[in-house]
Order: C-alpha cells, then sequence, then structure tokens
C-alpha cells in the first residue's frame, strides 16, 4: 500500500513580472507617499567610512539590448572587511554602512547606479582572503529565479588572481566578465545574461 507522506509541495516559481519596480522602488516610478524613500537606495552618509566609488552599467539580454525594467541588488562589506549583519563574528562593522542597497535599471537608458564604498578583504570560509567584490542580485521579466554574481575591481590583479572565486572558473577567458572597467572613482558592470561574453553566474 503506497502511503501518503503528506509532504509541502514545493511553490511553483514565476518571473519577477512588469511591475517589480511598482512595488520595490515606488517612488522610482512617480508613487510617492508610500516610503520617504525607497529602500536601499542610499547607501552612504557624511560619517560612513571608505573610498566613495560610484558602480554603473547595464544588464544587457542575448540580443545586446538593454533592460530598462531589472532590478538589482548588491551586497557588501565595509572599508574594513566586515560585513553589516548579526552573523559577523570577526568584528563591528561601520555602523553608517549597511552593506547593501537597491537600485532598479532607467526605464529610458537600462542604466543601473549604485553610490557606495570600496570594500575591504573578507575571508573565505576556508580562511583564504577573497579579493575585494561586491555581490550581485539580479531579477527582471523572463528571470524565474534571480541570478548572482560579482563584479571585481580591476585595480586588485594580484588578490584577484588568488581569488578563490576566481581561481575555479574554468574557462579562464569568462573571468573577465567579472571585472569591473575603471574610470577615476567610477566603475562600469554591464552584466550579460546571454550570448558573448554572458557573465559568470554563481549557483547560491
Amino acid at each position: 500500500m503506497v502511503q501518503d507522506l503528506k509532504y509541502l509541495k514545493e511553490t511553483a516559481s514565476q518571473t519577477a513580472g512588469p511591475y517589480v519596480h511598482i512595488g520595490l522602488t515606488p517612488n522610482f516610478t512617480g508613487i510617492h507617499g508610500i516610503y520617504a524613500e525607497d529602500m536601499g537606495k542610499t547607501m552612504v552618509n557624511d560619517k560612513t567610512k571608505g573610498e566613495r566609488i560610484t558602480v554603473t552599467g547595464r544588464v544587457i539580454d542575448g540580443t545586446g539590448t538593454p533592460i530598462r525594467d531589472a532590478l538589482l541588488e548588491i551586497w557588501q562589506a565595509d572599508a574594513d572587511g566586515l560585513y553589516n549583519s548579526h552573523s559577523e563574528v570577526r568584528g563591528e562593522a561601520d555602523p553608517n554602512f549597511p552593506g547593501w542597497g537597491r537600485q532598479p535599471t532607467h526605464m529610458d537608458t537600462g542604466v543601473f547606479t549604485f553610490e557606495t564604498i570600496k570594500p575591504g578583504v573578507v575571508p573565505f570560509i576556508d580562511g583564504r582572503p577573497q579579493a575585494p567584490h561586491i555581490t550581485f542580485w539580479v531579477v527582471a521579466r523572463g528571470i524565474n529565479i534571480g541570478l548572482h554574481t560579482r563584479m571585481y575591481f580591476p585595480e586588485e590583479e594580484k588578490a584577484n588572481e588568488a581569488d578563490p572565486i576566481l581561481s575555479r572558473i574554468e574557462h579562464r577567458q569568462r573571468v573577465q566578465t567579472l571585472i569591473a572597467k575603471k574610470d577615476g572613482n567610477t566603475y562600469t558592470f554591464d552584466i550579460r545574461l546571454q550570448g558573448e561574453g554572458e557573465t559568470v553566474f554563481l549557483d547560491i
């Protein structure tokens, strides 16, 4: 006789839909009065420690077209390599830096922009130092499960060469898809979903 285990079934996934901006960044879409400011918009203030940087770029589909309704979140350590998290046990992170930000791509240009700081070095799970990096999470119409990737800094060549994640990428020419381009204190990081130059995504 077959036993009825009554296991809970996995909830079906669906795309973020065309209304993700309305729900998560209402001020950006012109809907005011819900939040004084969209959550995740501001990452730094005049007391935040560290080097101020701008991170900008586009999310590009398989045809080479920028996606104009994507939403991105970033997570990163502070200037000393500490996370603003209850699970951080190595020290106390900068209280003036949340370590998290959220921005939509602009509906006209497809460009996203984060005003943040350059992160410090954090350890890998085995204790090895990781190169300074920013973790990205991307959602948009047509993406069933949010995509994770990382942005690394081009001036950190030695650290990048020894990074535990970058060193595991089998096809070495694809490492460059995770390295931003630098112009002063601005870093440009385009995320390509498909096709030539497709960004490396992480299964986490």
